[in-house]
């Protein structure tokens, strides 16, 4: 086991995650087929219940924050299917988890590349 110093704020996602992820980063990976879209707009609970969501996992799906969603083993690009549902991007996907709003993270992206 490699162990990592600690990035404050960030979960690193690495073998223990991706493992503790397993279930919801398929669910999400279900997300690419509209059928599958639909079918978890139309009864979440047994949508997660089919694939397998613990507890922690479910909660994270209903708060609809990233970063509670990270914890739980989540893993951001199959996240962005996830959020994709509800017309988010990964922009919007970061100002969340910069705690900013999407406004705010535009214009930190925007001062990238201007040195």
């Amino acid at each position: 086991m490699v162990d990592y110093d600690p990035i404050p704020g960030t979960t690193l996602f690495d073998g223990r995650e991706a493992m503790k992820g397993l279930a919801l980063n398929k669910m999400c990976f279900s997300f690419n087929e509209k059928k599958n879209r639909e079918e978890f707009l139309a009864d979440e609970e047994a949508y997660c219940d089919k694939y397998g969501l613990n507890e922690q996992q479910k909660a994270a799906i209903k708060s609809r924050q990233v970063l509670d969603l990270l914890e739980a083993g989540g893993n951001a690009y199959y996240l962005a299917k996830f959020a994709g549902i509800f017309g988010l991007n990964m922009q919007d996907i970061g100002a969340q988890q910069r705690g900013v709003s999407r406004e705010e993270f535009d214009k930190i992206l925007g001062e990238f590349g201007k040195d």
